[in-house]
């Protein structure tokens, strides 16, 4: 029986979901990233990253524990019924 608790879990696993592939996408690869795409790579460090990708990164782990906590209660919902 699929319950209303079961049906908000579907739908913040869905929208994290698609936080992340964004996410992960706008994150630098070999030859840029979100710092290049809004204004150039200027660093606030000479080797580390800028305050936007420590953001992105913060942001990205944080949409990543929220993901897979939801898989996890879906797991647990399921195994249950």
């Amino acid at each position: 029986m699929i319950t209303a608790f079961t049906i908000v879990l579907a739908v913040i696993l869905v929208i994290t979901s698609v936080l992340l592939v964004v996410l992960i996408l706008l994150h630098r690869g070999k030859g840029g990233g979100l710092s290049d795409l809004f204004g150039g790579g200027v660093s606030s460090s000479v080797g580390g990253s800028s305050v936007a990708e420590k953001n992105l990164d913060r942001l990205t782990v944080g949409i990543g524990l929220v993901w897979a906590a939801c898989i996890i209660a879906v797991g647990l919902l399921v195994s249950t019924a």
